[in-house]
């Protein structure tokens, strides 16, 4: 059972960060004051550093520090005014999520050629594997070079009696151009599992290693994902790794990644080496809570308005640069914060909509806090959905990217706001990314439910695209995304501003958001990434 405990636990946490964090403090306090002239963002910043600073150790799902956060969360909805949403007249929602995951200790992968020493690769450094029920705890296949695994290409390397029983290596597509036949030709080829090679060139979003973590969580009742797992044994190999592997196979990483850049045809050829590992899974099943609350309408109190983020972290994983906290800082801990600040500056003054505050669990491992709740909702009467992910206040907010913004009449709304504010709204230009699923808007949608997400958008070739793109390079998913990296605090100020007004004109507009007939929400997803 959850209790609502004192502000003195804010104050705890606090004293337990030390000098070194209180000295940054002050140094952002004064560049907020300097760039933002604004109370509000202050308020915003400071609360961002209570769910972000390494106390709360990068919020996992099912640690102690995410229940800490989750607790604090729903003391400051409390303290807002606003009235607990959750099961059983709590503010938390409890999620049952199932955890795979891989031990260190016994878990190997090596490579072996004849005559030749065995070549051990690291585990999330250079290999990965994709965990699930049916993933064996030891395998041994040889490797197969099968260019870009496209059907066509998979069919005559099948022919030539190269894939049966081995593991099919392939140069990972770039985003929006895989083959969407290649898992079942890789399937019907009978393969003992595909192994991705990360493309360095991949422009949109470079692979980057080591990977945080190896753990795959799915909702524990969800028989689908957690009863079959993946249907198809699927590694991934860092580039760096790639040159070790080919060696007397008479073929060089600089050939095959040159003939990747122009798409040039691969060759499909035996690699002369066998891949063995022996993998030590784990198996954790437990529970995680969504803390969800509500602002009570004055007028429709029966349609409730999302406004929505994402608690959960990656929390502890693979180091980098000497640090091991990922603490989310912006991905996702500051959209909670503002969560927290709009419900703060209402001061318990309700909308003609009742407005339904969710801070979701497990969005990093599939959206599937957001999934569950949507699935099983405690209230009635969703209307819509204002997802706050995304979003990187790294530059002048003159562009504001609206994922969905042409599906509903809520691309209508935003477009008003925005343009009260000198703010250019866009339609999503890398839809090969695959945005518009990867955030909690996706599974509102998905039951029907309008919803908008929003990425702060850039002209190509700017110093605006290149903050973004150093961001993603450098701070996304990474120890860096911490309290401590560039922001612009104007620019955040900027969006705080529009998301409030926004909130304020979709709770109190007369007309519901509706679907437009044309609308575009189909694009489609990455297949084989993870």
């Amino acid at each position: 059972m959850w209790h609502i405990r004192t502000p003195l636990l804010l104050v705890s946490m606090g004293l337990a960060c030390g000098a070194s964090l209180l000295a940054q403090t002050g140094a952002r306090d004064a560049q907020i004051r300097r760039q933002a002239h604004d109370a509000d963002t202050l308020a915003w910043w400071h609360r961002t550093e209570q769910l972000a600073n390494d106390t709360m150790a990068g919020r996992e799902p099912g640690t102690a520090a995410y229940d800490r956060a989750a607790l604090l969360v729903a003391n400051e909805f409390k303290a807002a005014g606003l009235e607990p949403a959750g099961e059983a007249g709590t503010f938390f929602q409890p999620v049952p999520l199932l955890k795979l995951d891989l031990d260190p200790a016994g878990t190997e992968f090596h490579v072996e050629r004849p005559g030749t020493a065995s070549l051990p690769l690291r585990s999330l450094e250079q290999i990965a594997v994709r965990l699930g029920p049916q993933t064996p705890a030891s395998f041994r296949a040889p490797l197969v070079w099968a260019g870009y695994c496209e059907a066509a290409q998979l069919a005559d390397a099948s022919a030539a009696g190269l894939l049966a029983g081995a593991i099919a290596v392939c140069f990972r597509p770039h985003l929006g151009h895989a083959d969407p036949g290649s898992n079942a030709a890789l399937l019907k080829a009978h393969v003992a599992a595909v192994m991705w090679v990360d493309d360095p060139s991949e422009p949109l979003e470079p692979p980057r290693w080591p990977l945080p973590a190896a753990r795959v969580v799915t909702l524990a009742q969800d028989t689908s994902a957690a009863g079959t797992g993946p249907a198809l044994l699927t590694l991934r190999l860092n580039w760096e790794a790639l040159p070790s592997v080919l060696q007397g196979s008479q073929h060089t990483a600089q050939e095959l990644l040159a003939a990747a850049r122009t798409h040039a045809p691969s060759p499909s050829f035996a690699m002369n080496t066998t891949l063995a590992a022996h993998l030590h899974i784990t198996t954790q099943r437990f529970t995680a809570s969504n803390v969800l609350a509500v602002l009570p309408g004055t007028s429709k109190t029966g349609e409730y308005l999302a406004v929505s983020a994402h608690l959960d972290g990656y929390g502890r994983g693979e180091p980098i640069g000497g640090d091991a906290i990922y603490n989310g800082a912006l991905d996702d801990a500051a959209y909670v914060a503002l969560l927290e600040q709009l419900a703060a500056r209402q001061h318990a003054q309700g909308f003609a909509r009742s407005v339904l505050f969710c801070a979701f669990t497990a969005e990093e491992e599939g959206l599937l806090g957001s999934e569950w709740f949507t699935q099983h909702p405690t209230v009635p009467g969703i209307v819509a959905d204002i997802n706050l992910d995304q979003l990187r206040p790294l530059f002048p907010l003159r562009i504001l990217t609206t994922l969905a913004v042409d599906d509903s009449t809520l691309g209508g709304v935003v477009r008003a706001v925005a343009a009260a504010r000198h703010v250019e709204v866009r339609a999503d230009r890398e839809p090969e990314r695959g945005l518009l699923h990867r955030s909690d808007h996706w599974p509102f949608m998905q039951t029907g439910v309008p919803a908008v997400g929003f990425i702060f958008g850039y002209d190509p070739g700017t110093e605006a695209e290149s903050r973004y793109r150093t961001w993603y390079r450098v701070q996304y998913h990474r120890p860096q995304d911490d309290l401590a990296q560039p922001i612009d605090f104007r620019a955040a100020r900027d969006f705080n501003a529009f998301f409030y007004a926004l909130v304020a004109k979709v709770a109190d507009d007369p007309a519901r958001p509706t679907w437009l007939p044309a609308g575009a929400n189909d694009h489609p997803a990455t297949p084989g990434a993870f």
